[in-house]
């Protein structure tokens, strides 16, 4: 009797020890296709999401349909606090986005800049678009801001040189930038343009990602 209660003794602590190991195994192995499956997964939504903000447009902004100039002149904007529907029309009517587009006057580029303009806003390479749109967007900033926000004035000093506007206390009598401001303005539809900080500019022309 004594025997067989030991061995039922036995019996259940090896039970307890095979019960126990396997809670052990089994925890640590079916870990592991939970880590594999899941972790990539949270890792792969949390790149997405980052991509997805380093990729926003919003839809309202024009496009040129190469998404690497899109991509510039959005970026430029946020940059230098250029809206970059602006850009966008001032890039058009200059060149139709053509970035190797050169006038008989020696303009060349998406923005079109001249030797000195390019000298003037550290443009080494006119037909780079990086470089190309990065000046032109600080030569806009400056006009606009001296002007104080005035579209026409600040597009007329692009195309006919500030000391134009200046001589002429307006947009200068020549038939070409007559038609170039007109033409922008009604493209940008926009009179006015807030002169403000890269950081308040992605607020004031909503170029804030919303994915999260």
């Amino acid at each position: 009797m004594q025997i067989t209660r030991r061995a039922t003794h036995f019996r259940s602590f090896k039970a307890s020890l095979l019960t126990v190991f396997a809670l052990f195994i089994g925890v640590n192995v079916t870990d592991l296709p939970f880590f594999k499956a899941v972790a990539p997964t949270v890792s792969a939504q949390s790149a997405l999401a980052s991509t997805i903000k380093e990729l926003f447009i919003p839809a309202d902004i024009p496009t040129s349909g190469d998404r690497e100039i899109d991509e510039i002149i959005f970026r430029a904007g946020e940059q230098f606090g250029v809206d970059p529907r602006l850009l966008h029309a001032v890039t058009l009517q200059e060149s139709r986005y053509k970035a190797d587009a050169e006038s008989h006057a020696g303009a060349q580029g998406l923005m079109q800049l001249m030797p000195a303009a390019a000298k003037r806003f550290d443009c080494a390479d006119r037909k780079d678009p990086k470089q190309n749109v990065a000046a032109g967007a600080r030569y806009l900033r400056l006009l606009l801001k001296r002007f104080e926000g005035d579209v026409t004035l600040a597009l007329a000093a692009y195309n006919a040189g500030e000391g134009n506007v200046d001589k002429y206390a307006g947009v200068p009598p020549f038939p070409e930038t007559q038609k170039y401001v007109k033409v922008i303005v009604a493209g940008y539809g926009k009179s006015h343009h807030p002169v403000v900080t890269p950081e308040e500019a992605r607020v004031a022309f909503g170029l804030n990602a919303t994915a999260e």
